[in-house]
């Protein structure tokens, strides 16, 4: 067990979420220079010894996804050649996910080559947060830990809700897992919407699969992108009797037209993290709210850097 508090430092994307963590951990990040040359190449430059330290990375590869990744591995590389002891790639939204597997013929899996990346750039361990699948902890020859945000959102619901009844929605097949995990943890009841997809970004809600009549609403899952599928499933709940349809996302891409669309929608509230850096829009959305993440990641960097169990924080 090492007696030396780790290294926190921060790259560019989600600056307010690394600070955060400093805070939590009372420690100040470690100094550095990321910028980038007039052509937009990143440059790197750690202003402190970190020689023999372990060092933890805090990067989302959120928009624009392709700068900030290449920003995370010329950084894990920066720490590589200054002889960092171990270095953990904190990457509380890890994009490219949804490139899990072969969708067509001749397509990519892109989760896998995001993944060989990091792992050739130097990184000894990844931190991460609601990966969009599971199995994408085996894309990864390192060790990698997957934390999920359902406690802290839980914690938001029974503070908000009590012990007023609700329903746990999935707002499609994929997602009954964490859905249910988050109904048994506040004993409620679950629901899903069966959708079919007709094509990528277009939603069509089919049916209901459950009983959601004179009942709230508690729709979970772990991206909203352009939030088409969360609003034609906040939309099909009212319309089969719902009181209200809230949400509770993990990661807000909110790209495009998504704030728009959620402001105009049903939806009482869409809750996500700040795994993501809100933009102007979202910040100023009436029902658009954000809960850190920050205590949960700083707790379980603490415990890796003391190797402590890291699961142990969901029992």
């Amino acid at each position: 067990m090492s007696t030396r508090a780790p290294k926190i430092l921060a790259c560019n994307s989600n600056r307010p979420l690394a600070e955060a963590i400093s805070a939590y951990l009372n420690l100040p990040l470690t100094k550095a220079d990321i910028r980038r040359f007039s052509d937009m190449e990143v440059f790197v430059e750690i202003q402190e010894n970190i020689r023999g330290e372990d060092v933890f990375v805090v990067q989302s590869t959120s928009y624009p996804a392709n700068d900030n990744l290449m920003e995370l591995l010329v950084t894990l590389d920066a720490l590589r050649r200054s002889s960092a002891r171990r270095i953990t790639a904190v990457i509380p939204y890890y994009g490219y996910a949804r490139q899990d597997r072969k969708s067509g013929p001749r397509t990519p899996i892109s989760a896998k080559l995001v993944a060989n990346l990091i792992t050739k750039a130097g990184a000894d361990r990844v931190l991460t947060i609601d990966l969009h699948a599971g199995q994408i902890q085996g894309f990864f020859d390192i060790p990698t830990d997957n934390l999920f945000a359902a406690p802290v959102f839980i914690d938001d619901i029974k503070a908000r809700y009590g012990d007023e009844p609700l329903v746990v929605v999935s707002p499609d097949v994929g997602g009954v897992v964490r859905a249910r995990a988050v109904a048994s943890r506040i004993h409620a009841d679950l629901a899903i919407i069966d959708k079919r997809r007709e094509r990528a970004g277009v939603s069509e809600v089919m049916n209901i699969i459950g009983d959601v009549d004179g009942r709230r609403c508690v729709l979970v899952d772990d991206i909203v992108d352009s939030g088409g599928t969360l609003c034609n499933a906040a939309e099909a709940l009212i319309q089969a009797g719902a009181i209200s349809a809230d949400a509770y996302i993990t990661h807000g891409v909110l790209s495009g037209g998504a704030v728009a669309r959620v402001t105009s929608s049903p939806l009482t509230s869409l809750v996500t993290t700040d795994s993501i850096q809100a933009t102007e829009a979202v910040r100023v959305a009436h029902n658009i709210r954000k809960l850190t993440v920050a205590p949960l990641l700083g707790e379980a960097i603490q415990r890796i850097s003391e190797e402590r169990s890291v699961s142990s924080l969901f029992n």
